[in-house]
């Protein structure tokens, strides 16, 4: 008779989740089908900032406040460090989830690179290309633009 191994696994879902919206649900949603415990990491203002150029809509207490209350999330934390390694060092989790539009890209490679060194396994989920900060962003831009112009 074989012994079944009953694996507990831990997944992580790093993201800025600024203007939140249904890609980030969907991200979500797909990796905690995946895990049976999720960690969203949510990226700082000052991290965005260094890695987007930008720093958030929405600060970060209060998109905090809005990932730990998505039912597939089991706990929200603070992505302080640049260092994904340094946040499972931090928080111990055995698979990441990212967008597919991490695939086959330099920061994707160096991801799984990183990874495999400690056995983490990398999960893409298809992006969600209809709906992203960035679109929605560029919408409100226009919108305050054409709202603050002399009639």
């Amino acid at each position: 008779m074989s012994e079944q191994k009953n694996e507990f696994l831990v997944g992580y879902a790093p993201g800025v989740y600024d203007l939140f919206h249904v890609g980030h649900l969907n991200i979500l949603r797909h990796a905690r089908s995946r895990c049976d415990y999720l960690i969203a990491g949510v990226v700082s203002d000052e991290m965005s900032a260094l890695a987007k150029g930008r720093r958030p809509v929405v600060p970060l207490t209060e998109r905090l406040e809005i990932v730990r209350s998505i039912r597939w999330v089991d706990e929200a934390v603070p992505e302080t460090v640049p260092s994904k390694l340094e946040m499972w060092r931090r928080h111990p989790f055995d698979v990441i989830f990212k967008g597919d539009d991490w695939r086959g890209t330099d920061k994707g490679a160096r991801l799984e690179r990183d990874f495999a060194t400690v056995g983490v396994g990398v999960v893409y989920f298809p992006y969600t290309v209809h709906t992203s900060s960035t679109l929605l962003r560029r919408a409100l831009d226009g919108r305050i633009g054409a709202a603050t112009e002399p009639a």
